[in-house]
């Protein structure tokens, strides 16, 4: 834990206060279909499946200020599993007060601990404040590749997500 930011492995307790986070998150950075009820129960199911990934939370006066998501992948080329941080926000009231960079140093450390060899994200093309806070704490852009996405149908809500 970091104590400075109350920095703790999300709990299913704080669901409804990151959801309420992520809405504000995919609001500002324009992305499409936030359904409430879905991202609960998708941050539900990774919180019961420590296999998955993991979600942290920083609390600042007993809310949850902001969370840093990051989800596993086992990866030939990297040697071992990679870490994808999916989403990381801070509440836009306490941006500045090392919040996010405490959420990156505690993420790296855990993620480290259990043997990932890389850690991955995306940033969208315009947002380059993310940037330049990225490459500060030693992230760049991968050369020679970008990246590629086909949605696929999502399950509904009541169906399951199967990892076999």
């Amino acid at each position: 834990m970091d104590s400075e930011h109350g920095i703790q492995t999300g709990t299913l307790a704080d669901v409804p206060q990151i959801i309420a986070l992520m809405e504000e998150y995919w609001r500002i950075e324009g992305i499409a279909g936030f359904e409430r009820a879905r991202a609960a129960a998708l941050l539900r199911h990774l919180l019961s499946q420590p296999h998955l990934g993991t979600v942290w939370a920083a609390r600042e006066h007993g809310r949850v200020a902001g969370y840093l998501i990051a989800v596993l992948v086992f990866s030939f080329e990297y040697q071992g599993l990679v870490a994808e941080i999916d989403e990381l926000f801070v509440s836009p009231q306490v941006r500045r007060d090392g919040i996010g960079t405490a959420l990156l140093e505690v993420a790296e450390a855990s993620l480290t601990a259990r043997g990932c060899t890389c850690v991955q994200l995306q940033l969208s093309a315009g947002n380059d404040a993310a940037r330049v806070f990225y490459h500060r704490r030693g992230y760049g852009a991968r050369e020679n590749y970008e990246l590629l996405d086909k949605k696929l149908a999502a399950p509904s809500i009541g169906q399951s997500v199967h990892i076999t």
